[in-house]
């Protein structure tokens, strides 16, 4: 029977980080209501940052989100020091490339194996795929660990890092940790391709809908931890150019800030980077790729899971080689120390679920007198309720109950972060 009068009232999205609603109401096969709500209280950092020491940044921000925590990190020293100008060494930025290793090991294999597989098996959660799928679930078990050993051994721990600073970290690996990083990627490498099958046995919605498509770019590379934007529309702009690229503004269903640039929405995530950088995916990633059926540009949202599937294996070769080049050089604490001035600083980085931008203002004494944070999810919120729009249509001729399970999917595909998104308030003070 065709469902050309259905409403569905999702409360709250399971399997998501955060609470978010889903409205829609059709009469007659016309769509009268169709949203996103973000429902979670804002929590306003950008606020608690006032007047704090530089050095508290990244300590602070890192609590926005204990999945993203070291990216928030990231992006927040950027910020800093592209405020003080400051110059990192080598050493610091493949220690950081290890890092960020450690964080896209343990968000993507969450969302891929507890989060979004569990649908395709038609079960509620991950917790019956313990029996019906044990190998599966242990091997998810120990990608994840995978993450937080590499975030352990060089940052002290992954969430919430205790030795990632500005200018340089006060911790330095032995050569003994950075083979032993080396053997455990490549053993993961081992274990994801032993997961190819199960990927490419899920069977994906056959949805498409071009959209714009927003990631951070650098020629030659995969880009990550720094570049410039670039859209699939426009092209290339500078990294300090993120609030031409935003354009944040607020709609009343919504408790965090939307985003739109060329059109009314976006997209930013994993497969944004690759349809904008999948020429500089590693070796193995393409070949990956390629037997997923995953080619560029490719426009099924429901895809994303696979392509942060295929990162999986880039990032683990990315991290491999800053290990080996580590073991090339003579490591040490580097000096810390830096001159203090006032300023403005971006930081862009991507994390996981898309582009992260962290803005700073210091006065001459290094304490914050302005922040602004843009977070992924609250650039995808527009897009996503436009791949509502785009789905429901062709899709009414199902029951209440498989729409309502095709949009939740579609929402999870995201992997959203909302407790991160909701950042509405510009404070004042007096």
């Amino acid at each position: 029977m065709a469902a050309n009068n259905v409403k569905i009232d999702v409360h709250h999205i399971t399997r998501v980080e955060g609470h978010g609603n889903i409205k829609v109401d059709i009469e007659n096969g016309v769509i009268k209501e169709c949203k996103l709500e973000v429902v979670e209280a804002p929590r306003f950092f950008e606020a608690m940052l006032k007047g704090r020491p530089y050095d508290e940044a990244a300590l602070i921000t890192s609590r926005i989100c204990g999945i993203c925590s070291l990216g928030h990190q990231m992006a927040s020293i950027q910020a800093t020091e592209d405020a003080f100008g400051i110059k990192i060494s080598e050493q610091e930025k493949l220690l950081r490339r290890l890092m960020n290793c450690g964080e896209y090991f343990e968000s993507h294999v969450l969302h891929i194996y507890f989060l979004a597989v569990p649908d395709f098996v038609g079960a509620k959660s991950v917790l019956p795929l313990a029996s019906t799928h044990t190998d599966v679930v242990v091997q998810a078990l120990k990608l994840k660990r995978l993450g937080h050993y590499i975030g352990d051994v060089i940052g002290g721990r992954l969430i919430h890092s205790i030795a990632t600073n500005v200018k340089a970290m006060t911790k330095i690996p032995t050569a003994a940790i950075l083979e032993d990083i080396i053997a455990k990627l490549e053993d993961a490498k081992v274990e994801l391709k032993k997961a190819i099958p199960l990927v490419k046995s899920l069977k994906l919605p056959n949805f498409e809908r071009e959209t714009e498509y927003i990631s951070l770019y650098k020629k030659g590379e995969y880009a990550l931890l720094e570049g410039n934007i670039f859209s699939s529309d426009t092209g290339e702009t500078s990294y300090k150019n993120y609030r031409e690229m935003t354009n944040e503004y607020l709609v009343d269903h919504s408790t965090a800030r939307r985003a739109k640039h060329h059109r009314d929405s976006f997209m930013v995530g994993a497969l944004a980077r690759f349809n904008n950088s999948h020429m500089w995916l590693s070796d193995s990633a393409k070949e990956v790729a390629a037997e997923l059926g995953l080619k560029a540009p490719c426009y099924n949202t429901y895809m994303i899971t696979v392509a942060q599937f295929v990162e999986l294996f880039h990032i683990a070769d990315d991290a491999i080689q800053a290990a080996k080049d580590l073991l090339n050089m003579t490591l040490k604490l580097e000096d810390r120390s830096f001159p203090l001035k006032a300023g403005t600083g971006v930081g862009a980085v991507e994390v996981p679920r898309g582009i992260l931008y962290h803005e700073y203002t210091y006065n001459d004494k290094g304490l914050m007198e302005k922040a602004n944070c843009i977070i992924p999810t609250g650039q995808n919120l527009d897009n996503i309720e436009n791949d509502f729009r785009a789905l429901l249509p062709t899709v009414l001729d199902k029951s209440k109950e498989e729409i309502t399970l095709l949009l939740e999917m579609m929402v999870r595909a995201y992997d959203p972060c909302i407790s991160c998104s909701t950042h509405i308030l510009d404070v004042e003070f007096v």
